[in-house]
């Protein structure tokens, strides 16, 4: 990836100098366009590229607007041979710390545009907060999707080549406009949109350069045309979605319609909590096509491998997927029973219980290689309640944060706890070995890659083909030398069944027998996941393309070529 800055300048004269000096620790080029500023801003960016090398400074005769002077600092930047460009305004608004974590986000997905999700202060006016929210609805219903989570925010990373052919082939905006307009058209051509959250500041003294009525009315007037262009391309944006990586895919529902689910629950438990999710449910299997591909694809494997499975006769057709995904809201809704203790044991055979146990009152801990296949969190909240054990949750990514925000307010003196980390490191280890040598446990999901470093995988048999499991929860049990276990909860008959397997007494091995003895206990966890996923596929709970993830596109395109 090679990546350079643009910042569009209007008569931004004062802030420019910091501005730079912040940059310039980056050593990342940076083009600036004047866009027709008066002569004052005009001599101040004149000079500056004059005493920063890295400048290049390129002049509008007159005011065009932002949109256009973005366009301009995008297109020069890929006429000088960079695939990436990081937008930043000129005005100090943005926090520019936060440029490290975008390019890391960028790295990992560079087909995607990466966009600040502004967290504001007290000094945004409240006019344009509120006007904010509007924009964000359109944008919504333009899409048929939550992807794009604010679409007015000026600091973003954009993809050049996929930008370049946008701006080819149409006419966008090239005022306040443009920042929304660019976001939704490149999601129509099926390029990701990823957010990172930014602090966002109004600077006291700060010059606004958005016209009240004129850009109000250009913003209205455009969403009047992106949603007669949604409905042209209503058929396209139903059948497919851009394709990333599991990790990057957003929690789809807000925190505070999570919240209204649960404030539901309280209302009128587990019944009227379902009433509400059944629709919400329907609305994501008609516009989540990503998924529904998904489900069926993994259905139909399991039918190649079992011919007169039970839940899958004659064939794998959409209501088995829609099917699928009633499983996972129905295996949610037992995920907050279980979390507000309104489960009782009763509910839940544990035949491995004892021995857990008896591992537990030795006064060491253990690890559980978890997946996501079947509902693992009712376990872990009520399986071990006869006494009281710390349940350390590692969660890889935020993607559900929002839930299980959630469900620590339902019930705060929950047993549970968890981690959410972006990868397993040292300062990791330090902390569950000392989890481990308090007696606690360590449930850890082992069937998800993570996004930031795709070289420590396995390539697993899994249902005939080959698919990436990560090496991380077997090294990381490795380092903490203690049993090991696979936990897998299925419901079966209107009850869970919690299935303890001992799987290792310890992975601690000598160097020069590492890499090995990980890859056999990868291969393991694969061979024992693929056991029970067949016997309950309605409980696979990985609604996107597991055996993509780690392919090429040469590998992608034969598969395609073999399907048809």
């Amino acid at each position: 990836m090679r990546l350079a800055l643009v910042i569009p300048n209007y008569n931004h004269s004062d802030a420019m100098f910091a501005t730079l000096e912040r940059l310039a620790p980056l050593g990342l080029p940076v083009f600036v366009i004047n866009d027709g500023s008066n002569d004052h801003t005009r001599h101040v960016l004149q000079q500056l590229a004059q005493q920063y090398a890295w400048v290049t400074l390129l002049h509008h005769p007159y005011n065009r607007g932002k949109g256009a002077a973005v366009m301009t600092g995008l297109r020069a930047a890929y006429r000088a041979g960079f695939t990436h460009a990081l937008q930043v305004d000129a005005d100090g608004q943005h926090n520019l710390d936060d440029i490290p974590a975008m390019i890391a986000l960028a790295r990992a997905n560079p087909e995607a545009v990466i966009s600040g999700l502004p967290q504001y202060d007290a000094s945004i006016p409240k006019g344009r907060l509120y006007g904010r929210y509007i924009t964000h609805f359109w944008v919504w219903v333009e899409t048929l999707s939550f992807d794009i989570q604010d679409s007015m925010c000026g600091f973003r990373i954009y993809p050049l080549a996929a930008t370049e052919a946008l701006f080819q082939e149409e006419s966008l905006g090239e005022r306040m406009d443009f920042d929304i307009e660019v976001l939704v058209r490149l999601f129509w051509r099926r390029t990701p949109v990823l957010h990172l959250p930014t602090r966002v500041i109004y600077p006291e003294g700060g010059i606004s350069h958005f016209q009240g009525l004129q850009d109000n009315l250009r913003i209205s007037w455009l969403h009047t045309r992106l949603f007669f262009g949604m409905l042209k391309r209503l058929p396209r944006l139903l059948s497919h979605r851009p394709e990333h990586h599991w990790a990057s895919i957003g929690e789809r529902g807000s925190y505070w319609g999570i919240r209204l689910l649960a404030a539901s629950y309280r209302l009128g438990g587990h019944w009227l909590c379902r009433a509400i999710m059944y629709p919400v449910i329907g609305y994501f299997f008609l516009t989540g096509s990503a998924a529904r591909q998904a489900s069926q694809q993994f259905l139909n494997k399991v039918l190649a491998q079992d011919p007169k499975h039970p839940q899958l006769q004659p064939k794998v057709r959409w209501y088995h997927s829609f099917k699928h995904f009633i499983q996972f809201g129905n295996a949610a809704l037992d995920r907050i029973d279980a979390w507000c203790q309104r489960s009782g044991m009763e509910q839940v055979d544990f035949p491995e219980r004892q021995s857990l146990l008896d591992r537990l009152n030795s006064g060491k801990g253990a690890i559980l290689l978890a997946s996501h296949l079947g509902n693992p969190e009712l376990c872990r909240a009520i399986s071990v309640n006869q006494r009281k054990v710390t349940v350390n949750v590692l969660v890889m990514t935020a993607n559900a944060a929002n839930f299980n925000r959630v469900l620590k307010q339902l019930n705060p003196d929950s047993d549970l706890n968890l981690i959410h980390i972006n990868e397993l490191d040292p300062s990791t280890s330090v902390m569950l070995a000392d989890k481990v040598a308090a007696g606690e446990l360590v449930v850890i999901a082992a069937d998800r890659t993570p996004a930031g470093n795709q070289s420590r995988i396995t390539m697993a048999p899994f249902f005939d083909d080959e698919a990436a499991f990560p090496q991380g929860p077997f090294i990381l049990a490795g380092l903490l030398d203690c049993p090991v276990y696979l936990m897998f909860c299925l419901k079966e008959e209107g009850r869970y069944r919690v299935f303890v397997e001992p799987f290792a007494d310890s992975l601690k091995l000598p160097r020069k027998e590492r890499a090995s003895g990980i890859e056999q206990a990868v291969k393991r966890y694969a061979s024992r996941l693929e056991h029970y996923a067949r016997r309950q596929p309605m409980q696979w709970f990985n609604f996107f393309d597991f055996w993509q993830q780690h392919k090429t596109a040469d590998d992608r395109s034969q598969d395609r070529h073999t399907h048809e």
